[in-house]
């Protein structure tokens, strides 16, 4: 998008501007389409991935894909490898690849290594700006903060001396991110200490406290995934106090923060003594009912909560609306580690039913349709045959595709590995209904049981429990194969002890609500053994985080694992090591 100097050095910004160019460059998607991709191989002609595929500096499209190949990760690996190890030849881009982003793991229990470059920046921005125009036509905000639980991820300098951290983290390190967020009216409330502290309980106290300090100012709570939102306000919930106390005090708990750059910058912030403010806040807690709406409560002034709330972020949505009460939860912009794909610009959509429209011009678009293996209509609960892929003003309203990306920083014809539903068109670029990921199954033999139809189980059987106040706090599931027949176990979390007879109805619930044809024959045949549900102490979810922040995954980007494989034993061994009581399923017996 061309960017009006305007609006980054003067500060301001015009939203109706943005939806401008937003509009023209939708109006014809096929031709930007065409344009991003000659820019994209023009510039990255001479390197080593496109000669040596034979493109010979041709920028076409239907040259592009006769050429070079559909890839995954374990495709461009060995490439990004010999870049993260020193390699200053044009690898994969013309320019150097100056930094390396890394994917969370926490979804394959392995970090994958990506390149990262100043045009990843370049429509970071881009994809910040538009959602926020149209999420201000929808709730304008004017001269605030934004309570944003946000946090850098620790990095490192790989052997090439290139910098490797999570793609948010070289965002917010890159220069155009407070200036942009300053424009955007999403000035963060904590000090640039807090966000890169070396301890994330520290930080998130810290979000907390900062976000009262300035509680009538916050205009948007927000983090980059609903789960983030969920956990600070159930932190919250037993920290209060310690919090009030600190305001009261002016000082910093001694025991609950104790980097020395984080004290000092928030000490600054906390400057005297504020008993008038600590008995407010401690007024408002008092009033609450279960902490129902405890975030308009504290921050009168919000107008509503941002963050992903799709996917894995979905099951947050329910826990997340309680803490909302009435403000309107914002499903976030969609992307991943590899680059941005859409931006929300229907921001009053509910998240369970969001779409995100594609930009055509911060990467080329490809789309593979993907088909029920048995020739019926496509489904995402499915395995999938799959044909040609089409392009971005190609696809079908009502279809299922996979994701394939071509960036500017490397990557081409990369399968995101992203199911999407084509949910209708703006002007002429497709809006997508993100639906699951592709590779995570629950699968033993015939049956194949995606992230999708593992919620959509949990849901089903969650209604059980809504009848006695109790909740799934949080659940993974694993496809146990150690004994012949091999069977599903899903692990829950709940929020308060449960009644056997009800647990065991959830557990049969759980197996009947898997629909897939391969489980339901499999199960009848005594080919698949019972499902077991295992219920987990409370507080297990947060031990698998802590296991992950162990290992050097951000906070920022973690995912609770839908589904744990044996590739991933830690977490199975802290999973199976917190069980409190088990069941199995006589839905077929």
């Amino acid at each position: 998008m061309p960017e009006k100097k305007s609006n980054e050095e003067g500060g301001a910004f015009c939203g109706e501007a943005v939806i401008a160019e937003f509009e023209a460059l939708t109006r014809d998607a096929a031709a930007v389409q065409r344009e991003t991709l000659r820019r994209i191989l023009s510039e990255n002609a001479g390197t080593e991935y496109l000669r040596g595929r034979g493109l010979a500096g041709r920028t076409d499209a239907a040259s592009f894909r006769a050429c070079v190949p559909l890839a995954t990760h374990a495709d461009v690996e060995p490439y990004i490898a010999r870049i993260a190890d020193g390699d200053a030849s044009a690898v994969l881009t013309a320019v150097p690849i100056t930094s390396i982003s890394l994917s969370s793991g926490t979804t394959q229990g392995k970090r994958k290594y990506l390149p990262f470059n100043q045009e990843l920046v370049k429509s970071t921005m881009q994809i910040y700006r538009t959602s926020y125009a149209f999420r201000n036509r929808a709730f304008p905000v004017e001269d605030g903060k934004a309570l944003q639980f946000i946090y850098g991820s620790r990095q490192f300098t790989t052997k090439g001396g290139l910098t490797a951290t999570t793609a948010t983290t070289n965002v917010y390190r890159s220069e155009e991110f407070m200036p942009t967020m300053r424009a955007i009216q999403s000035q963060v409330c904590s000090p640039d200490a807090v966000i890169f502290g070396p301890d994330f309980a520290q930080s998130l106290y810290c979000h907390l406290l900062c976000g009262l300090l300035f509680a009538d100012e916050v205009r948007i709570v927000s983090a980059t995934f609903a789960h983030s939102v969920v956990l600070a306000f159930q932190t919250f919930e037993r920290v209060w106090e310690e919090i009030c106390a600190d305001i009261r005090a002016g000082a910093l708990s001694p025991t609950r923060v104790t980097a020395p750059a984080v004290r000092k910058a928030v000490s600054a912030l906390l400057a005297a003594p504020n008993p008038a403010l600590a008995d407010e806040v401690a007024r408002r807690c008092a009033a609450l009912s279960n902490w129902y709406g405890v975030i308009p409560a504290l921050f009168p002034n919000a107008r509503y909560v941002h963050g992903i709330m799709t996917g894995s972020m979905e099951h947050y949505v329910k826990k997340l609306r309680h803490y909302a009460g009435g403000l309107p939860l914002v499903a976030a912009e969609y992307g991943a580690s590899e680059g941005w794909v859409g931006a929300n610009v229907e921001p009053e959509t509910p998240p369970e039913s969001a779409t995100f429209t594609v930009l055509p011009n911060i990467g080329y678009f490809e789309f593979i349709p993907l088909k029920a293996s048995d020739g019926g209509a496509a489904a995402a609960d499915t395995s999938f045959a799959e044909a040609e892929p089409v392009g971005l003003t190609e696809v079908t309203v009502g279809e299922h595709y996979e994701v394939v990306m071509t960036t500017f920083a490397g990557l081409y014809r990369y399968r995101l590995g992203d199911v999407v539903k084509v949910a209708g068109f703006y002007n002429s670029t497709p809006k997508l209904k993100f639906v699951c990921r592709r590779n995570l199954m629950l699968t033993i033999n015939i049956d194949k049981n995606s992230e999708h139809d593992l919620q959509l189980a949990v849901d089903s059987a969650a209604k059980i429990l809504a009848a006695e106040k109790l909740e799934v706090v949080d659940y993974s599931s694993h496809a146990d194969v150690s004994r012949d027949p091999g069977h599903y176990v899903v692990f829950w979390e709940l929020n308060a002890d449960g009644n056997d007879d009800v647990l065991q109805s959830c557990c049969d619930e759980l197996d009947r609500a898997f629909m897939d044809p391969g489980y339901v024959g499999s199960r009848k045949a005594s080919a698949i053994g019972p499902l077991e549900l295992r219920v987990l102490q409370r507080g297990t979810f947060q031990k698998v985080l802590r296991h992950y922040l162990s290992h050097g995954a951000p906070v920022s980007q973690f995912k609770s694992p839908r589904c744990v494989g044996r590739n991933n034993a830690g977490v199975l061994q802290i999973l199976s090591g917190n069980v409190v009581k088990v069941f199995f399923s006589a839905a077929y017996d």
